[in-house]
């Protein structure tokens, strides 16, 4: 049974209603006529637009070419007839659209765009230069329309139905491109191509589809005009065309299969009424489409969902991450354990070199991960670590030196080569496709393994295969119950889980994770390590990361880096006991720093500087903080503590602004912020440092500074010049000048903090500050924050509760986005089944 709601339907009824609506309202059939034939060029120019991230300013072109072609082959080879001329211009769309697509779609962005736009250039001079081909600025007429099987196409009402039939069939395959594989893809590329790219796809191949299918559709649209109007010209090539279409596809809405459709009806209404009044039309047109890129950027489409959501029911859901349902010792899934195993190196890198300008961050480089181990690649910010999996993985080709995966040669590959040949990698930085759900985000990543994933008509959620794996593989990380979650709006420590879940995915003969316990608590760290332990028992693991206790308790062999050099490889024993690795990397330790308590819970009588009361904050439908209710005073350090997905790092981002309060108060100093945007806050004295540290990537520490102070030249915090910070910070006095993306994540940590610093600041909030560092950075920036309490006062999320709780004054923990424990850090710190009372841990 077919819904009433699905497009076909919806497309076959307005199509229906279209003629008599635009008939009684003064208009013709020809009008109507055209808003069907303009309605597929718009919804084939949104497969690349909408669906795929890839703007073209020059599609008009193909909507000129495909008049163009039928009207040709009619003249010259076909006359009299309509079915020929119309298969022969769509064959010659088809392989003119691969000729084209193989071309532009060499370069990405605006640099697409403006190749777009240039051969839509190029089409219009050819066309309206070659009078004796094309007809010059007269164009070709005598186009005519046939007597096919005795239906008179002559006859308007004829013509127009066949047109819609064209138009409905054109909405259910476009339906279906969508909703298969293909479109899946399309949609993974739109969100994050990269990553797409390491999950295993040619994502050059999908665009060049795309492209095609795009391409066609919209020259098949110019056929249909072209037997309309009896005449194809140059116009249609013409910039200003391309660009109209544009337009319709942006005020219908872009993020819709139906709404580029929407958008045609409404140009062509707009032009037919308002050209009555006045020739310049287009002008008024040019203001209303401003209006909708300020106010509508998700077009028409986006205003009726506006103007309805008052009589739709308000669903209001919990928090992400707390809807999971966590199975204990379930066996890795059947489809990811390798079918052999060898007796050789797994993977084996040699003397890998590289070097960024004159930033040599990797010199003879090797290690080598024997088959069924969990070998752990540890050693200081800057090692190169992260270098040595970007080499290995193809996100760079080495300057020197080789890769081999079971014994065969990959150094170079392209990404999905790679993942192709059994490797695939996690990233350090979270890297997901955020606005599709957990679900989604799975079966993208397994499906890029199945033999359909270049299927173009089956629906995806079809494939049984994908779907029972998907299954299975959600079951096993540990993410039952929060399919449909969108993998933007989990907790930090639920991307990293579900980023590690897209590299397995894809039933990899080697598996890299690249510091895959970052961000997560105690807890989860203990499940998630477990998780990675029974991985290792049937295929290879090489793991980075800085929980080193961690690490000695997982690792079957662990290489150190240092200066992007190989410093010892052996055993976990050797490597515990190495003075170099102590030196270099682990220093004190973490239980040392944390047996020197430095917080007091007397800062608590100094006067009141931030509140938070009752404050409430969604995520769309998600209610994450409730009634929440916080106090800091000056120079006093709070620690906001809770598991992944309590809503820690969300209360963070209400205070700064990024997350509208809902309900509540939020007061600095007495003064209420709220309904003050970010930017505001910030000008206020309040400093922010995100987790992942966001510093403008390109940019000098000295210009990353700059902007941190540039608009909080004045208030009432404390002032923040170069020299103070590098008082505090003294190890960036040699980096001022160094681009902030080349330094070593402890000195990018530095950066972040000192950024939220410079200008006038009153409190400071840290997400996750230790977050992904070398023990060695972790004991400066701890002693560097407790100087800084002498300064500011300072909220920090982290999930090393030994480390913030020997800092903090006081602490505060939330569960589900409630408050449920208040009062000294030191209760906390010292009493430990009260810790495990109130943070399950």
């Amino acid at each position: 049974m077919i819904a009433l709601r699905s497009p076909v339907v919806l497309a076959g009824m307005a199509m229906i209603v279209l003629p008599f609506a635009l008939l009684s309202g003064g208009l013709t059939m020809t009008s109507a006529t055209d808003v069907v034939i303009f309605a597929i060029a718009c919804m084939a120019l949104n497969v690349l637009v909408g669906h795929t991230g890839l703007v073209s300013f020059g599609h008009g072109a193909w909507f000129g070419l495909g008049a163009y072609a039928a009207a040709l082959a009619q003249r010259h080879w076909f006359p009299g007839s309509m079915l020929w001329p119309a298969l022969f211009a769509l064959a010659f769309l088809a392989v003119a659209g691969i000729v084209v697509g193989f071309f532009v779609l060499r370069r990405r962005g605006v640099y697409f765009s403006l190749l777009t736009l240039a051969f839509s250039a190029l089409t219009y001079a050819i066309a309206f230069r070659w009078t004796a081909f094309t007809g010059g600025e007269n164009g070709l007429g005598g186009v005519t329309r046939a007597n096919w099987l005795g239906v008179d196409l002559e006859n308007r009402w004829v013509y127009y139905t066949l047109v819609a039939l064209v138009g409905l069939a054109v909405v259910h395959g476009l339906a279906r491109f969508h909703a298969s594989p293909i479109g899946s893809v399309l949609l993974a590329i739109r969100e994050n191509e990269q990553r797409t790219q390491f999950i295993g796809y040619a994502t050059q191949r999908y665009r060049l589809i795309a492209y095609v299918v795009s391409a066609t559709l919209t020259g098949i649209a110019g056929v249909l005009f072209a037997f309309h109007h009896r005449f194809a010209s140059a116009d249609p090539t013409a910039v200003s065309s391309s660009g109209e279409l544009l337009a319709m596809v942006i005020i219908g809405g872009m993020r819709s299969l139906l709404g580029p459709a929407l958008g045609a009806l409404f140009y062509i209404l707009f032009r037919e009424y308002l050209s009555i009044w006045t020739p310049h039309w287009l002008w008024f047109f040019g203001l209303l489409f401003v209006g909708f890129i300020v106010f509508s950027p998700t077009g028409l489409t986006g205003v009726w969902r506006r103007l309805t959501e008052p009589m739709r029911p308000k669903v209001v859901e919990v928090a992400a991450m707390s809807g999971r349902a966590i199975e204990q010792n379930v066996p890795l899934p059947a489809f990811l354990v390798p079918r052999t195993h060898s007796a050789k190196a797994a993977l084996e890198a040699s003397g890998l070199a590289k070097s960024f300008g004159g930033i040599r961050a990797l010199e003879d480089a090797s290690v080598a991960v024997a088959d069924r181990t969990l070998h752990a690649l540890i050693g200081p910010n800057g090692a190169g670590k992260t270098t040595l999996f970007n080499l290995i993985s193809g996100l760079f080709v080495p300057d020197r030196g080789r890769v081999l995966l079971a014994g065969v040669d990959i150094t170079g590959r392209s990404p999905h080569g790679i993942v192709a040949a059994g490797l695939a990698r996690s990233f350090q930085i979270t890297n997901l496709f955020p606005a599709l759900s957990v679900l989604e985000n799975l079966r993208l990543a397994v499906q890029a393994g199945d033999p359909f994933h270049f299927n173009g008509w089956t629906r995806t959620s079809s494939v049984r295969p994908v779907m029972e794996k998907t299954a299975e593989l959600i079951r096993f990380l540990g993410l039952s119950g929060i399919e449909a979650a969108e993998a933007g709006a989990l907790s930090y420590g639920g991307q990293r889980l579900l980023d590690m879940g897209l590299a397995l995915a894809s039933a990899p003969r080697v598996l890299l994770l690249d510091e895959p316990l970052a961000g997560l608590a105690a807890a989860e760290r203990e499940r998630v390590g477990s998780l990675i332990k029974r991985i290792a028992a049937e295929l290879p693991v090489l793991l980075v990361e800085h929980d080193i206790d961690r690490v000695f308790a997982l690792a079957d062999r662990v290489t150190v880096m240092n200066e992007g050099r190989v410093l010892v490889d052996g055993s976990v024993g050797e490597t515990r006991e190495s003075a170099a690795v102590r030196e270099i990397y682990i220093g004190s330790g973490t239980a040392v720093l944390a047996a020197r308590p430095r917080g007091s819970a007397a800062r608590e009588r100094s006067p009141l500087l931030l509140e938070l009361a009752g404050v409430d904050a969604f995520y769309g439908k998600s209610h994450i903080v409730k009634a929440a209710s916080l106090a800091v005073h000056e120079q006093e350090i709070v620690a906001l503590l809770g598991r992944n997905g309590a809503g820690k790092s969300t209360l963070l981002k209400t205070i700064i602004g990024i997350v509208r309060a809902t309900d509540g108060r939020v007061a600095l100093g007495g003064a209420n912020l709220a309904g003050c945007t970010a930017a505001e806050i910030a000008r206020r004295g309040v400093g922010y440092v995100p987790q992942g540290r966001g510093l403008f990537a390109g940019m000098s520490v000295r210009h990353n500074l700059e902007l941190g102070r540039l608009k909080r030249r004045e208030g009432d915090g404390v002032a923040w010049s170069d020299d103070k910070i590098l008082h505090f910070f003294p190890k960036l006095a040699a980096r001022l000048d160094t681009a902030a993306d080349f330094l070593s994540g402890g000195e990018q940590q530095m950066v972040a903090v000192a950024r939220a610093l410079s200008g006038h600041v009153r409190v400071l909030l840290l997400d996750e500050p230790f977050e992904g560092l070398a023990p060695t950075v972790v004991e400066e920036l701890f002693e560097t924050f407790d100087r800084l309490r002498g300064e500011v006062a300072m909220v920090i999320v982290e999930h090393n509760l030994d480390l913030v709780l020997a800092l903090a004054d006081r602490a505060y923990v939330l569960e589900r986005g409630t408050v449920v424990h208040q009062g000294p850090a030191a209760a906390l710190r010292e009493d430990l089944d009260l810790r495990r009372q109130v943070l399950w841990m």
